[in-house]
């Protein structure tokens, strides 16, 4: 795509949440600034392609074995001492624990036996990027409307990605638009903030929804990413829980090995369970109650969310104490993820 952006990282330094519901009774602006808690910035905003490209590399160059996606997994059958893992194209091979990370359908989830907890919003979600007239000064805003957020995140340059969620019908008819008309569109619905919006990216469309695995480990299974956790796309927290996960699973298996214990083993997988239970559970809660209050027509959730709003704004230990757990879980990091 002409003039996108290259693949340099930019910076997120600060979050603007913006109350636009329109209600009665509506939140005050916040803005989360992440030089309260020192001199790095909350995060960095990589493109997806690059990112999965580089662990790709590093994966290749730690003499991984990997599966080509175009043959997945079709079958795991778990024993007491292996698990032996089927692809669609014949391959086959055997290991004392599978770290899956096949998606929200994963095969690996449901062959260990692994139920899970699911619900739908009555939303779908947009995904694409965008070039835009003004800087956006690596500011992360998220626009609260009657039908979900539109969050745009900073790009190198004066670019940004957007996650724009509506009702589906809305969804539908943005996904129809020309690239042009939905410029215009997204324009509008940011308020002049980005000023005039040009170069939109592919556009992706899917639906809003929660899955959350019942056990995050069993039969010599490790879940992580999509096959443990979904939530809708709020407050940046699923591909940051997935790596989680992962970190948490390496690990674990590096304590098992380096003590002489099976890294498949019951006490391995307990542990897993239990961390990452304490991490996703809370912050599953938290997603799924901003984003009802949100769509909820009831006055007194809006009021409890402007309150809250306004304690996070006047309050500066709580509103640091929130920022510090959004960036992960203060108590119980795993140690790979440790500044």
């Amino acid at each position: 795509m002409a003039g996108a952006p290259s693949v340099r990282l930019r910076p997120l330094w600060r979050l603007r949440l913006l109350d636009e519901t329109n209600r009665f009774v509506t939140a005050s602006p916040i803005t989360f600034d992440a030089h309260e808690l020192g001199e790095e910035p909350f995060g960095w905003n990589i493109p997806n392609e690059p990112l999965v490209t580089a662990l790709a590399d590093r994966m290749i160059g730690l003499g991984t074995v990997a599966i080509p996606s175009s043959a997945p997994v079709a079958a795991l059958e778990t024993g007491t001492a292996a698990v032996t893992l089927s692809t669609r194209d014949g391959v086959s091979c055997s290991a004392g624990l599978v770290v899956a990370a096949d998606g929200r359908q994963s095969t690996c989830r449901s062959a260990a036996g692994i139920k899970t907890l699911s619900w739908a919003y009555d939303q779908a979600a947009i995904a694409t990027s965008f070039a835009h007239e003004l800087p956006h000064d690596d500011v992360s805003t998220e626009h609260h409307r009657p039908g979900g957020p539109l969050t745009t995140v900073p790009l190198p340059g004066n670019w940004s990605s957007l996650v724009w969620m509506e009702p589906p019908q809305e969804v539908e008819r943005l996904m129809a638009l020309s690239p042009t008309a939905f410029a215009r569109t997204l324009a509008r619905a940011l308020g002049g903030d980005l000023g005039a919006v040009s170069q939109v990216g592919p556009r992706r469309a899917f639906p809003a929804t929660t899955v959350v695995a019942r056990a995050f480990a069993k039969s010599r299974v490790m879940l992580v990413g999509e096959a443990a956790h979904v939530s809708p796309p709020i407050g940046a927290q699923g591909l940051n829980m997935g790596l989680r996960d992962a970190a948490l699973a390496a690990e674990l298996v590096e304590a098992a090995l380096q003590q002489g214990l099976d890294p498949g083993g019951e006490a391995t997988l307990a542990a897993f369970d239990r961390r990452r239970r304490r991490d996703v559970l809370p912050r599953q809660l938290t997603v799924d109650l901003m984003n009802r209050t949100l769509l909820s027509g009831f006055m007194p959730a809006h009021a409890m969310r402007a309150a809250g709003v306004f304690a996070l704004s006047s309050l500066g230990p709580l509103r640091r104490l929130v920022m510090r757990e959004g960036l992960g879980p203060t108590a119980d990091m795993p140690k790979a993820m440790r500044g």
